[in-house]
């Protein structure tokens, strides 16, 4: 079994994000041991938004049906895991831009879904995908950064059943910043037994 873990925490270890996605991977290594987890953390990638030269290179590459490219490597790892965990900071009512980067270099087709004369197959192997993130304020309703993601894996990817967890408020006058980490934690923890 191979989870991949997806850290788009832009602040590294500062981000309280980050904070959570750990106690979550901590708890889910512990509880199946035998599964395989694997860390991507996009502050290390290279990720560069699409330019016109690269939108060509990467059309030429898939009518040559070249998928074995290293342009593809991302869209092949996500399709390939059975289940995945993003961590994502809310900022500006979504997440980092890096993160819709990287989904860009994922959805790839005929990699994570094709285009068929009847609509889409949907190409992942993952059946769970879990969302953490937490908020200075309060995310509901603008809860687009969640929304999105699920709207990519009802219509291109398939995968069936979506998590989400936050923390929020974290930055409310009087708020108590640890009380509200450590409820969201002990859900991650309680998540991770049956995730």
């Amino acid at each position: 079994m191979q989870l991949l873990f997806i850290d788009a925490c832009v602040r590294g270890e500062a981000s309280r994000t980050h904070r959570l996605a750990q106690v979550f991977i901590t708890a889910y290594q512990k509880q199946w041991p035998a599964h395989t987890v694997t860390t991507l953390t996009l502050t290390k990638e290279d990720l560069q938004p699409h330019t016109p030269a690269g939108l060509e290179k990467r059309d030429a590459l898939l009518r040559q049906g070249r998928l074995d490219d290293a342009m593809f490597r991302f869209a092949h790892q996500f399709a390939a895991a059975d289940k995945i965990v993003i961590a994502a900071p809310y900022w500006d009512l979504t997440f980092p831009a890096l993160l819709k980067t990287y989904i860009e270099r994922v959805c790839v087709d005929p990699v994570t879904f094709h285009y068929t004369d009847v609509g889409i197959d949907q190409l992942c192997k993952a059946e769970k995908l879990l969302y953490i993130t937490t908020a200075g304020g309060i995310i509901e309703p603008y809860n687009l950064g969640f929304a999105y993601v699920e709207g990519l894996c009802d219509y291109f990817f398939g995968i069936p059943q979506r998590h989400f967890a936050s923390a929020e408020g974290l930055d409310i006058v009087g708020a108590n910043v640890e009380s509200i980490l450590g409820e969201t934690q002990a859900e991650l923890e309680a998540l991770a037994r049956t995730f």
